[in-house]
Order: structure tokens, then C-alpha cells, then sequence
């Protein structure tokens, strides 16, 4: 980059120097002779002149290359290791107690007892009374008859007969039946769950950088310096880049459910059936029968016979006399009588059991392992690189012929003052295009 500095520093120069005048500045090796104006004629005796001579050359480069290097290092990684841990755990055992229950029951008591009841009865007292009169009277004839009377009579009639009593009795009935019992259980599940890694790797890749674009001072096909931009050659560097590999893995995983185990176990049950008990009680009912008696009752007939006499006149009067009299009526009671009695009343107990339950506990075990890997050290290689030189050798013209009659009438306005167009010494000169650069080929190999 130096040198195309110095290079433009140098034709600017020489452009400030040679001012106006074309001619010195194409003596000077400025510019070229295309510059020089239509009215210029070529020289008539010998000049100078520079060629362009290319040499190539070899200089000495030096790459930076990664070169792998295996080196050792201490990774510390981490085992699962599972412990089994003896647990205790309580569960409710349901059992059946009896207790005894004291109860009140009413147990009727039938008694028969009599009753003394007083009733009064009217009944009839006939009486005869003698009084003395001196009156004619007729004188009773008296005849003595029987009539029969019918009456109704209420009768008392006692009777037993048999009653149904219905009483409701709870009775003990004993059973076994199959009582489920339900209990939890922590049992072992055993699950998988996918888990992702990244298992990449590191890589080297080369990245190729261009170098700047410089001004050089570079000679054209007719040996003139100009300033042209010229790319100067790039470098390779490397860099890592991880690539990822994602891997998928089933990894295992205990773990300890509740679960809910039921079991038939027989169980007696006792207890209280309703039952339904008929008694035939004999009672004795006393009921009033409506009975027909015929009684006899002597009748006197009197029959009065007319006669005068003094007698003593017997007059027979009936009146009622109420009677008390006395009977007993058989009656029938009934008393509850209140009796305790005892019972064995069934009922839940729930109690603690313990159980022993063995679960596995998970632990990290830490762990050192070597593990080789591989990194990149940088190495200085030297190489030759090929470079073109062009440099101005000068060498000295002479023209054949001396003579030019038509410069004084502008005849020379091509320039070649009347040579012949068959020497190759006074061809125009042809720009020549720049050389390519050189470019620099990547290393391989297999870390490359």
C-alpha cells in the first residue's frame, strides 16, 4: 500500500514540473506520446524510449493453519443411585365392639277381679186391713184362679271367649355378611419421560476474507504509470461453529401412587328384627240375655153378693217396696308393667395399624472420568507466492528515414512522419490490461 502512495505522489509530481509542456513530460516518461497534440512531428534523429519488461518473482507468505491437538480433561458427571428407605405408615382398621345397652320395655298384665254392684228392685207387698162398718154391702164371693204372666227378664250370661292380642316383639337374629373394606396402598409406577440433549460438536470452518483495495502505481501498455485500485490479496481465518444434534432419551422415572385396595371380609352383624307375635287371650265377656219367664200368679176373683150385715171388711192394698240387692261382675283389667332388659348394640371401632412400606429414594453420585478432546492450535506455514515486476528499461530509437518534407505543411498530423507502416517500431501502442491477481487456495485437510 506503500508503494501506490509513493507511486501517485510521484506522477503528481512529475504533472506539476512538466506544466504545459507535452513534450517534456513524454521525455520525462509522464505520458505517453498519444498526448502529444496533432500538429507535433515526429523527431528526425535518434531518441530514447522506455519498454516495459515483466519479471516474475517469488516471496515468501506465511498462512496461519489450525492444526488439531488431543489434550485430557477431567469432566465430572453424575449417577443416579437409588436407596431403599424402610418407611412406616399407619392405615385404619375398622373393627366391631358390642356394648351393653340397658332398655325399658311395657309388658301388659291382665287381671280378672270382681265388682260388687248394688241395685234396687221394686217388689210388690200385698196387705190385707180389717176395719168394722155396719153397711150393706155385698159380700164378696171370692173364687181363687191362676193366670200366667209372661215377662221379660235380663239375664246376665257370662261367657269366655278367645281374643287375638297382637304385639310387636324385636327379636335378635344374628348374620354374617361381607363387609368391603377399603385401604390405601402406595404401590410403585414407573414412567418414562423423554428428554432432549444437545450432542453437538464443535467445527472449523475457514472464512475467506478479502483484502483492501489499494491505489498502485501500475505502467500501461505503453510503459506510463498510472493510478490504478488494485485488490490486494485476502487471508483465511477459521472459526468454530457448534453444529447441534438433538437426541432424544427415555429416562425412567419411580414414583409411588395411592392406591385403594378393597377386601371381602365376613363380619356377623347382629341385629333387631321386628316380629310380629299373636296371643290368643281368653277373656270372659258378660253380656245381658233378654229371657221370656211365665209366672203363675194366683188370682181371686171376687164376686159381690148383696147383703146387709155388719162384718169387718177386709181391704187388701199392694203397694212396691224397692229392695236393695247385691251382685258381683267378674271385670277384666289391664296394667303395663314397665320391665329393663339388656342388649349387645354393635357398633365401629377404628384404630391405627402400622405397616412397613419400602420406597426408593434417589440420590446423585458424583463422579470424575477423563475425557479427550480436541481443540485448534494455530501454526505459521510459509509458502511461496508468485508476483509480476514490470519495470521501464530504456533503448534508444533511430528512424530509417531523414528526410520529412510535408512537416512544414502539417503533413505529420498521424504522427509517423511518412515511415512505413510495416515497422514494428512505430506501431501505436496498445493499452495492455492488468494482471490478475493471484488468488490464494484454501488448505484442506481432514480438521480443515
Amino acid at each position: 500500500m506503500n508503494r501506490g502512495w509513493i507511486g501517485a505522489a510521484a506522477v503528481a509530481l512529475l504533472t506539476l514540473i512538466a506544466g504545459p509542456n507535452p513534450a517534456l513530460a513524454a521525455y520525462c516518461g509522464g505520458a505517453c506520446y498519444n498526448s502529444c497534440p496533432t500538429t507535433a512531428c515526429q523527431p528526425t534523429a535518434c531518441y530514447t524510449t522506455c519498454k516495459v519488461e515483466r519479471q516474475t518473482c517469488y516471496r515468501t507468505v506465511y498462512d496461519t493453519v489450525q492444526e488439531p491437538e488431543q489434550y485430557t480433561v477431567n469432566r465430572t458427571t453424575y449417577d443416579t443411585v437409588y436407596d431403599d428407605v424402610q418407611e412406616t405408615c399407619y392405615r385404619n382398621v375398622v373393627e366391631t365392639a358390642f356394648r351393653e345397652e340397658q332398655y325399658q320395655v311395657a309388658r301388659p298384665i291382665y287381671e280378672t277381679a270382681e265388682r260388687v254392684e248394688n241395685y234396687t228392685v221394686m217388689r210388690p207387698v200385698t196387705s190385707v186391713t180389717y176395719y168394722d162398718r155396719s153397711y150393706t154391702v155385698q159380700r164378696p164371693v171370692w173364687e181363687d184362679s191362676v193366670r200366667q204372666v209372661t215377662r221379660s227378664v235380663m239375664r246376665p250370661v257370662t261367657e269366655t271367649v278367645e281374643r287375638e292380642v297382637r304385639c310387636t316383639v324385636m327379636r335378635q337374629v344374628t348374620e354374617t355378611v361381607n363387609q368391603e373394606r377399603c385401604y390405601t396402598v402406595m404401590r410403585p409406577v414407573t414412567t418414562y419421560r423423554t428428554v432432549r440433549q444437545d450432542c453437538g460438536k464443535w467445527t472449523t470452518q475457514q472464512v475467506y476474507h478479502p483484502g483492501p483495495v489499494c491505489p498502485m502505481l501500475v505502467p500501461d501498455a505503453c510503459g506510463c504509470p498510472r493510478v490504478t485500485m488494485v485488490q490486494r490479496p485476502g487471508f483465511t481465518t477459521c472459526k468454530r461453529v457448534w453444529c447441534p444434534q438433538v437426541v432424544e432419551r427415555q429416562i425412567p422415572c419411580t414414583t409411588y401412587q395411592p392406591q385403594v385396595v378393597r377386601q371381602v371380609c365376613p363380619v356377623q352383624v347382629c341385629r333387631m328384627v321386628p316380629e310380629l307375635v299373636v296371643n290368643k287371650v281368653p277373656v270372659q265377656v258378660c253380656r245381658m240375655q233378654c229371657e221370656q219367664v211365665v209366672q203363675n200368679i194366683p188370682i181371686r176373683t171376687c164376686k159381690m153378693v148383696c147383703e146387709t150385715k155388719t162384718c169387718k171388711v177386709p181391704v187388701r192394698s199392694c203397694q212396691m217396696v224397692a229392695e236393695q240387692c247385691t251382685r258381683k261382675i267378674p271385670v277384666r283389667t289391664c296394667r303395663m308393667v314397665t320391665e329393663t332388659c339388656s342388649r349387645r348394640v354393635p357398633y365401629c371401632v377404628t384404630r391405627q395399624e402400622p405397616f412397613t412400606v419400602t420406597r426408593r429414594v434417589a440420590r446423585c453420585v458424583p463422579k470424575t472420568e477423563a475425557v479427550t478432546c480436541t481443540r485448534m492450535v494455530p501454526k505459521c506455514v510459509a509458502r511461496q507466492e508468485a508476483y509480476e515486476v514490470c519495470k521501464m528499461v530504456p533503448s534508444t530509437v533511430c528512424p530509417t528515414n531523414n528526410s520529412c518534407p510535408s512537416c512544414a505543411t502539417g503533413g505529420c498530423a498521424s504522427g509517423n512522419c511518412g515511415l512505413p507502416a510495416t515497422n514494428e517500431s512505430y506501431r501505436p501502442l496498445t493499452p495492455t490490461p492488468e494482471p490478475e491477481p493471484t488468488p490464494v487456495t484454501p488448505m484442506s485437510g481432514p480438521n480443515v
